[in-house]
């Protein structure tokens, strides 16, 4: 997907991308062919959902109940239904993109802070 100027990608893996949009103050995550937008906080709350999945459980119960895990988010317009290897690569997605805006926030920190004598 060609990235509009107005978005800033912050975190990419074969699976997906997420991208910063400073115009409209959200998050744009590209995952399984779709892309949603995110308000900060509904971002964030979307990643407690993914973490919060219990993988192990999935992996272990071989009844078809727990096959997939569909998540519907906040003020989406959008419903995930992942499959393990899914909530997996969403995982991944997600906390690198966290790791990032963690990353951004000690740099910005680092640059502009008070000199103090």
């Amino acid at each position: 997907m060609p990235t509009p100027p107005h978005l800033l990608e912050l975190f990419r893996t074969a699976y997906g991308a997420v991208y910063q949009c400073n115009r409209y103050n959200c998050y744009y995550v590209e995952f399984a062919g779709g892309i949603s937008p995110f308000k900060v906080k509904d971002f964030l709350t979307l990643k407690q959902h993914v973490d919060a999945i219990n993988v192990e459980e999935m992996a272990k119960d071989p009844s078809r109940a727990l096959d997939v895990h569909i998540l519907m988010p906040y003020r989406s317009e959008r419903c995930f239904v992942l499959t393990l290897t899914d909530v997996l690569h969403f995982q991944e997605l997600l906390q690198g993109a966290k790791a990032m805006l963690a990353l951004n926030s000690i740099l910005y920190e680092c640059l502009y802070a008070p000199v103090v004598y």
